[in-house]
């Protein structure tokens, strides 16, 4: 029924054992153990992008967090109303609710494959999907301290197996039972420290109250029926999403402070320096403009030219038309100039001096 997801999980471990079976054997437990754990490694390899979108999805509904509480109190009584802000508040901000639930979602299917996987390690058992007969003896001989790879503190009974409790799996089994709970409980408890007090709502608490606590009680109470071979998926699982957030964590950290730097330099390049007087403006120097006044002064500027080509051309056309009323106009000032002068023109010095000599030769 879920053949599409038990073939892919089957062929992955498949190649991996392959790889390490070339190196250790493939009869050596080795080699079954870290083809499970890369098994888990390529898994979490293909869902890091998602990963990383889960965690700027869920820094950015941590920033408009303040904003979700007001809409839940202005529409307490109106939840549809309410629903349709906050998709509207979520579309504004670019953040998608299912962004931040997919890595997981996505896990689950490879976990249940895997335990379905390793269940049918059976003896005498002529496949299992991709191994054949003799690569399935080999799985359920490995041994690691003397315990099959495929044994359980309790198997349920599962594959005609006989029911009730093995304890002498125990000392394999429960150490690491106890590894992937506090790895879960690790994970968990750094994922809480990133998330904003001011967003804390019923919800988150709640939720980070299972992910602290339950699921890592849980993992310890039902690793029992876990074999052993899923509890060294479930543990180098969580070592890796331990150090993936490290990492992606300490990632989107350096490049806030790398923006907030920027934007330090920026306004510091603007501000004027410790110490240092603002420029007063010298005797007949003009005052600088700013750039909105000297995009006025260009549109006013704009509009005068305008204005004076009109006239310049309103009055060429005046000057074609009128051309003998300004010469009769010209004479008629020339005449009103020599009347105000008593009909006598005043004439050059030169002429003068002119006449005066003529006067003395007579």
């Amino acid at each position: 029924m879920l053949d599409f997801i038990y073939y892919p999980v089957s062929f992955i471990l498949w190649c991996w054992h392959k790889v390490f079976g070339f190196v250790f054997g493939p009869d050596n437990a080795i080699a079954w153990i870290l083809g499970i754990v890369f098994l888990t490694f390529t898994v979490r390899g293909i869902l890091f992008k998602p990963f990383v979108k889960q965690v700027r999805s869920m820094k950015k509904m941590q920033d408009f967090a303040p904003e979700v509480k007001k809409l839940q109190k202005k529409y307490a009584n109106d939840r549809q109303r309410q629903a349709q802000e906050m998709q509207k508040l979520q579309r504004e901000h670019g953040v998608n609710p299912l962004g931040s639930c997919l890595p997981m979602l996505l896990q689950i299917p490879v976990f249940i494959g895997l335990n379905w996987v390793l269940r049918n390690f059976q003896e005498g058992r002529p496949n299992n999907y991709f191994f054949d007969a003799q690569e399935v003896d080999s799985y359920v001989n490995a041994k690691i301290f003397g315990v099959n790879l495929g044994d359980a503190i309790n198997l349920l009974g599962f594959g005609g197996t006989p029911q009730g409790w093995h304890w002498d799996v125990a000392p394999v089994a429960i150490p690491l039972m106890i590894a992937a709970s506090v790895a879960t409980h690790f994970t968990a408890r750094h994922s809480v420290a990133r998330q904003n007090p001011a967003s804390a709502t019923q919800q988150t608490a709640m939720m980070n109250k299972l992910t602290l606590y339950v699921f890592p009680v849980g993992v310890l109470i039902f690793g029992a029926f876990f074999p052993i071979g899923l509890l060294l998926y479930w543990l180098s699982n969580n070592m890796w999403t331990l150090g993936q957030q490290r990492f992606v964590y300490s990632r989107i950290d350096r490049e806030e402070e790398e923006k907030k730097a920027e934007a330090r330099e920026k306004r510091d390049n603007l501000a004027p320096k410790p110490g240092q007087r603002p420029n007063k403006p010298q005797p007949g120097q003009k005052p600088q403009n700013t750039p909105k006044q000297a995009a006025k002064k260009q549109a006013s500027g704009d509009s005068e030219s305008a204005s004076a080509g009109n006239s310049s051309e309103q009055s060429s056309q005046n000057a074609n038309k009128n051309g003998s009323s300004q010469k009769s106009t010209g004479s008629s000032a020339k005449g009103g100039a020599w009347a105000k002068n008593g009909g006598n023109r005043q004439r050059p010095a030169s002429q003068g001096k002119k006449k005066s000599k003529g006067g003395k030769r007579r």
